[in-house]
């Protein structure tokens, strides 16, 4: 999407680093916040927002499951968990072209962005044909995924995968992961072509994603490390009580233990899920510095488990929020299921706002735009230098009524949900206008043939 001319917002309120101010105005050139002046006057050409937040990254996406979601709903024979449903996923993929998991990202993206996520963490292991041979362009897939954020003007931080192996140990891939597989030198050509993909979009970033333990061996692991230069690092891990047993067997290490003992963890990494750690892994992730990757409704949706956010969060561990698989779509949720997964475990209310009298919500929200912004490599909040990523709520909602400071986030969070965005800007560029993102008629449309020749 093309980029608009310098602008300015007029805030009534905006949440800043440092909390909540009063007349805000935003002045934005070049898709960035130029200056902030507090305590200002509107002026003649000002774009008048009542409530402004700044807009959340979204750290771990599988866009191309979206065409799936609700399809995974109905009980097979004997107990169902994560890796029937993998199962189902393997055989909906097989059909996939590059024109599909193109009109797919984009409606994913066109939903992420009314639900105030800004930029997308798009963790790509769709690379090949169905039968494993690489297009005449190894980075078509990756071509068709920057096509789609720019279509809907989402912020793009790309993690092409690294998958290779089946299972612990090196072994073989089953032939349903063919269009996943590459080795080092391959995978380095990947990389390479799909920067080059990506280089039209204005502030993309591209890092890796050893896609997990059970993916990548040990030695394949640091040939391919360097590749990410000062860019993220994404990986899955603990995700299903059964990975880690099987990694224990393997290595007679958990799979966190196995990771901080064995690799260079530090703030470029994203440790996706994590679900199942010790204590002694839980503080080792945490000063590591590395951001835990929270994917709530997907984790409830396949049973995994739920992750020691409250634990986490009080040895100064840092995360942030993903949607996975697309089943649903929703910053709100993410965070309100977050919370709530930890009070219902523990049996008390408002687990992370971490000390007495703080705002839940604010702390969840806070900890969302710091963690999604490091696990993407980019700056986050409404400061200058940062992408002009905002977010404005309806403060005319009745969930808002009376509401002000971090009463607006609580409110929003856990009581209004997605439905009191009001509009989005990425980048500076208005994308979201009464709820509705401006290409959602067209995508859509593509999205319903698309998936009317899948499903039928």
């Amino acid at each position: 999407m093309a980029m608009t001319k310098a602008q300015t917002l007029h805030c009534k309120t905006a949440l800043l680093p440092d909390g909540w101010a009063r007349d805000v105005r935003l002045q934005i050139a070049g898709g960035q916040i130029k200056k902030i002046t507090r305590d200002a006057k509107p002026v003649a050409g000002d774009e008048r927002v009542a409530i402004a937040v700044p807009g959340v990254g979204n750290l771990h996406s599988h866009a191309f499951q979206r065409a799936m979601a609700g399809l995974t709903e109905r009980r097979g024979q004997g107990d169902d968990s994560f890796w029937t449903w993998r199962s189902l996923m393997y055989r909906f993929v097989a059909d996939m072209t590059p024109d599909d998991v193109e009109a797919v990202a984009a409606q994913a993206y066109v939903e992420m962005l009314e639900a105030g996520f800004t930029r997308v963490g798009e963790f790509h292991y769709v690379h090949h044909a169905a039968d494993g041979r690489p297009y005449d362009d190894i980075a078509e897939m990756a071509a068709r995924i920057a096509a789609a954020a720019d279509r809907t003007g989402i912020g793009l931080t790309l993690l092409p995968v690294f998958y290779a192996h089946g299972e612990f140990g090196g072994a073989a891939p089953g032939a349903a992961q063919a269009r996943f597989l590459n080795d080092p030198d391959r995978y380095a050509r990947l990389i390479a072509e799909s920067r080059a993909a990506v280089s039209g979009l204005p502030d993309a970033v591209v890092g890796i994603a050893p896609h997990s333990l059970r993916a990548v061996t040990p030695d394949e692991l640091s040939a391919i490390l360097p590749l990410a230069g000062d860019n993220p690092v994404h990986i899955h891990i603990a995700e299903q009580v059964k990975e880690v047993a099987d990694c224990v067997a393997w290595s007679a290490k958990r799979p966190v233990e196995w990771l901080l003992d064995a690799a260079p963890v530090d703030r470029r990494w994203c440790l996706v899920h994590a679900t199942h750690m010790t204590e002694e892994e839980l503080n080792r992730l945490a000063g590591s510095g590395a951001v835990a990757g929270l994917c709530p409704i997907t984790e409830a949706n396949l049973g995994d488990g739920i992750f020691p956010a409250g634990a986490f969060q009080a040895v100064g561990g840092a995360f942030g929020v993903g949607s996975d698989s697309n089943v649903r779509i929703s910053l709100t949720e993410e965070l309100r299921l977050l919370e709530y997964g930890q009070r219902l475990q523990g049996q008390v209310r408002n687990v992370m706002a971490g000390a007495a009298e703080k705002s839940t919500g604010r702390t969840l929200f806070d900890a969302a735009v710091g963690g999604g912004a490091q696990a993407l490599g980019v700056d986050g909040g409404l400061k200058v230098g940062a992408s002009a990523d905002i977010v404005s709520l309806d403060a005319d909602h009745p969930a808002l009524t009376a509401r002000a400071g971090d009463d607006l986030l609580d409110s929003f969070i856990f009581a209004g949900g997605d439905r009191l965005i009001s509009s989005v800007w990425r980048a500076g560029q208005k994308v979201v206008s009464d709820g509705v993102h401006h290409q959602r008629a067209a995508v859509s449309a593509r999205y319903r043939r698309t998936l009317k020749r899948l499903l039928a």
